[in-house]
């Protein structure tokens, strides 16, 4: 009986060793990951393989090669943004103090839009009402993604309204996230497809069981509609009552949302139709999309100017993370930062304490009621941290959602994108990056107001945490590159 259990470890042991090859040498996991997953699997034989398979395993080439595959760049912008680039005349020759960051985030991938018009939602029931005004008036295409989108009465008035303009004739494509949509039936979402609209599961489970998914760690978080190519909505509001601040426990529910109307809807429309093409197999036809005028010249002339930059874990550049530390190691006066969740890694901190070491001022503001009390344990110690090194830290007195980082008076970031590991190197987000002092302005005074509702966090505030509360922050801190 010795012999066999001798034999057992042997093997755990070999397996154990081979998955650290296998981390290290063929998914490059980062150092931390790796460390972590360790862990995992040692304090829990066997059951930690299954959470490996289930949570840890990266996308296979195969996936990463079809989503590449599937990607292109609509109505070739290089030409106009080469123009900005070599001009001093042009738009960048107006935003000369954000050239680099333009750069950084067109080697990204995010061409520099400008001359839009653009509208800040800060709660969810105006911005629910203003999306279905536009969906009404919708004639030609709505192309609309979600992370969430609820069959609850926030999600059936919007599904109502989808389902009437494809009776009309009104091309409608959606695009549903495979885990954030698990409680969704999917006979809500057929309702769509009988009208004459289209729709796509992404990342759908193994043989269409929704408990069996091998990528469920892989979402993808992004919120975008599209209407008639002129009209775009993205930001941090799902479909869903809770966002609409109906849920008591987490009330008043605090988020960010874009409405954009020029140039910027382009690059959301490149988006939306990349992850079609992926999730259908579809083919592109060079100047399909422009003669079925999904790309439409702009109608209005705004005053803004902005960049849609994405990531995800189909590359190994975190291009979200990168133009964030851009725009934090950029900043000469202040940064202002919103966030649910604050996860950051090593780079992310570094980042931090440079600005604070140079003179700026930084503010970070997370909500006091968590949805996940893990991660908000991991958060707050990573907030003391930042506090110790000198930046002001403030708890929002109910579910703060929001997404946004205001650099100085010219830059403002608003997306899908959290500030943790996850949102970083594992989901699908999108984020606009913004150059406008009316903006800032405008949302500064956003923020201004939400610091009336904030509790501070500083070194008292921290002291007074209860020992078992510290030791659970040290715990799972532990395992924050895998949260």
């Amino acid at each position: 009986m010795l012999d066999v259990w001798f034999w057992v470890f042997i093997a755990y042991i070999s397996l154990n060793f081979l998955l650290f090859l296998f981390m290290v040498f063929l998914e490059r996991k980062k150092i931390a990951s790796v460390i972590s997953w360790t862990t995992i699997i040692t304090i829990l034989p066997f059951v930690g393989y299954i959470l490996y398979i289930c949570f840890g395993s990266g996308l296979s080439f195969r996936v990463k090669r079809m989503i590449s595959n599937h990607k292109l760049y609509e109505v070739g912008y290089d030409e106009a943004i080469n123009k900005y680039m070599m001009s001093g005349d042009g738009e960048l020759g107006k935003l000369v103090q954000n050239e680099g960051l333009i750069k950084c985030c067109y080697n990204y991938g995010a061409t520099l839009c400008p001359y839009n018009e653009v509208k800040i939602f800060t709660w969810g029931k105006d911005k629910l009402e203003a999306l279905a005004k536009d969906l009404e008036k919708a004639k030609q295409s709505i192309n609309i993604e979600y992370y969430i989108f609820a069959d609850d009465e926030t999600g059936k008035r919007i599904m109502d309204i989808l389902i009437k303009k494809a009776k009309e004739g009104v091309k409608v494509k959606l695009i549903y996230d495979s885990i954030g949509c698990l409680k969704a039936p999917r006979r809500f979402f057929r309702k769509l497809t009988k009208a004459g609209g289209e729709v796509a599961e992404f990342f759908p489970p193994f043989a269409h069981i929704r408990l069996i998914n091998l990528k469920l760690n892989y979402r993808n978080h992004k919120k975008i509609v599209v209407i008639d190519g002129k009209v775009a909505y993205t930001g941090g509001i799902n479909l869903r009552d809770d966002h609409m601040g109906k849920e008591e426990k987490l009330s008043p529910w605090r988020d960010t949302h874009l409405r954009i109307e020029g140039s910027g809807v382009y690059p959301l429309q490149n988006i939306f139709l990349n992850d079609w093409r992926y999730v259908k197999k579809e083919n592109y036809t060079s100047g399909k999309y422009i003669n079925d005028g999904l790309f439409p010249a702009p109608s209005v002339s705004g005053d803004v100017s902005l960049q849609v930059v994405t990531s995800g874990p189909d590359s190994d550049v975190q291009s979200i993370k990168e133009v964030f530390i851009k725009m934090i190691t950029n900043a000469k006066k202040q940064v202002l930062i919103q966030t649910p969740y604050f996860i950051p890694d090593n780079a992310f901190m570094s980042a931090l304490r440079i600005a604070i070491a140079s003179g700026v001022k930084v503010k970070l503001m997370l909500p006091s009621k968590p949805d996940y009390r893990t991660i908000f344990w991991v958060s707050l110690s990573y907030l003391k941290e930042v506090v110790e090194l000198g930046a002001e830290a403030y708890l929002y007195d109910g579910f703060l959602h929001s997404k946004a980082i205001v650099v100085d008076d010219n830059v403002l970031s608003i997306g899908t994108c959290n500030l943790d590991h996850r949102s970083f190197g594992l989901n699908f987000e999108d984020t606009v990056i913004m150059y406008s002092k009316e903006l800032n302005a405008q949302f500064n005074g956003y923020y201004n107001e939400d610091l009336k509702h904030c509790q501070k966090a500083d070194l008292v505030y921290f002291k007074k945490k209860r020992w078992l509360t510290k030791f659970a922050q040290a715990i799972f801190r532990l395992f924050s590159p895998i949260l």
